[in-house]
């Protein structure tokens, strides 16, 4: 074992000669770049020449803090989060934000919330738990439910509120494959769920009161949630908020009021240095538009396959199709898998198929399932 102080490399260099996999349309968790997971691996056993795994090492130790201040660095400057941001790595994955959101901000007003797909429903459940215990009041402004959730209603039949505390949405529900692209016209702080699509394209986090995301899409293995949220939203929480929920807490112990999700916080700071390598946020959204354009146009063409959603709102991360016949699902995921596509049964509460095509997800992948379906029609359709 080496007794000499661990240095921390800067600038990874990914093994480029990486073996390939089967091509993962997993919604989450979600497939995890080939590189950076051959790059855990190398480290595995023995991590930066410590002769310790990263998961044996102690979270408190400086080696493991040279690991969170260049995530934290990293991810600030992908998306040039601005220096009265927070960041916050946390546990319990973005569902338990629903509740932290409402018992730090809530605070006895009131909160508007738009409902646009199952994520976003789940958050204004949760929130109105603790409305009924008199924490303040949850107003949904609109919902997509009469739609099916394939659409969103107009801003100008929203019901806002004057005087909100907050405004939340979800932007890209993954089960409905709905992404929001245009950010709400409110006056009011806005909390965004990003779970699915943060570091796919470039964004504007100064317009943002509060983004938060769970890793499993596009940063890395369950059991991590990024909070990145404005200072002025700090020190407003109840008095019935844990402390471990309580984000002005967890600010001022560095996202470590207890053990953190260690490997998880590791593993996200290694897709960070890939996402850089790859060209950065940017690069990666011509790409996902690129991928995303692929598949829509080969559903469009064709008759054997649709998409329900309307056009303006289709995700770049999460596509959901669905086959004239559906007495051909079930032959559909048989032959897609033995051809080496997997985990392309659509979620139970939509049925047919979905293909989720996050950062990780090479373009030659989706180009094997176009072939695939188009293949799949001539000899079904």
């Amino acid at each position: 074992m080496s007794t000499n102080p661990v240095s921390i490399k800067t600038t990874p260099t990914f093994n480029t000669s990486a073996p390939n996999r089967l091509p993962n349309f997993s919604a989450g968790p979600a497939t995890i770049p080939t590189a950076v997971l051959s790059r855990a691996q190398e480290e595995l056993l023995d991590w930066q020449g410590s002769g310790m795994s990263v998961m044996e090492v102690s979270h408190r130790s400086k080696e493991y803090l040279a690991i969170t201040e260049k995530a934290e660095a990293k991810l600030r400057s992908l998306i040039e989060i601005p220096d009265n941001y927070k960041v916050l790595f946390l546990q319990g994955g973005a569902s338990l934000q629903f509740s932290a959101i409402p018992l730090n901000l809530l605070n006895g007003g009131r909160a508007d919330y738009l409902t646009t797909g199952t994520w976003s429903d789940k958050a204004i459940k949760e929130a109105k738990r603790y409305a009924n215990l008199g924490l303040g009041e949850i107003n949904m402004v609109a919902t997509g439910k009469d739609s099916n959730f394939t659409d969103v209603p107009a801003q100008s039949d929203w019901n806002l509120s004057d005087d909100a505390a907050y405004f939340h949405y979800c932007a890209n529900e993954t089960i409905h494959g709905l992404q929001i692209f245009e950010l709400p016209q409110v006056n009011v702080p806005l909390i965004v769920d990003m779970s699915s699509s943060i570091l796919s394209q470039s964004i504007n986090v100064s317009k943002f009161g509060m983004i938060y995301a769970g890793a499993q899409k596009n940063i890395g293995p369950a059991g991590l949630v990024i909070v990145v949220v404005r200072e002025d939203l700090l020190g407003r929480a109840s008095e019935w908020c844990p402390l471990l929920l309580n984000y002005k807490h967890q600010a001022e112990k560095e996202s470590m009021s207890n053990t953190p999700a260690t490997y998880s916080w590791y593993l996200a700071g290694l897709v960070f240095d890939w996402i850089e390598e790859q060209g950065g946020v940017a690069a990666l959204g011509k790409i996902n538009q690129q991928k995303a354009d692929l598949l829509y146009k080969t559903i469009d063409d064709s008759s054997f396959y649709s998409n329900p959603v309307a056009t303006q709102y289709r995700s770049i991360m999460n596509v959901p199709f669905t086959l004239a016949d559906s007495s051909l699902d079930k032959v559909f995921l048989e032959e897609s898998a033995a051809a080496g596509l997997m985990n392309l049964k659509g979620h139970r509460d939509v049925g047919g198929m979905r293909a989720s095509i996050y950062n990780a997800v090479p373009l030659e992948w989706v180009q094997q399932l176009v072939d695939f379906m188009i293949a799949f029609e001539k000899k079904y359709g």
